[in-house]
């Protein structure tokens, strides 16, 4: 009965392992800020159109920080850097 237990015990661990995933990078047209927490942040409506705007300054803002960074000889971005 023992040796029933013990396989019963192993078949468990087997099922209930997680499979490791990983983080898929996001394609260049997909936006890096959130909608929602735009309009959370918005006293106003925000239009469809503002997300994709928001999006190219913010892609804009972390290229002259990786160019500040750069020139300064660092591999890390620092808020003094935006």
């Amino acid at each position: 009965m023992a040796k029933k237990k013990a396989k019963k015990k192993a078949t468990r661990k087997k099922a209930t392992r997680k499979k490791t995933t990983r983080k898929k990078k996001k394609a260049s047209g997909d936006l890096i800020i959130s909608k929602s927490r735009t309009k959370g942040a918005a006293s106003l409506n925000v239009s469809g159109e503002f997300y994709g705007a928001l999006n190219d300054a913010v892609l804009n803002l972390i290229a002259c920080a990786e160019a500040r960074a750069e020139a300064n000889g660092r591999r890390t971005l620092r808020p003094h850097d935006l």
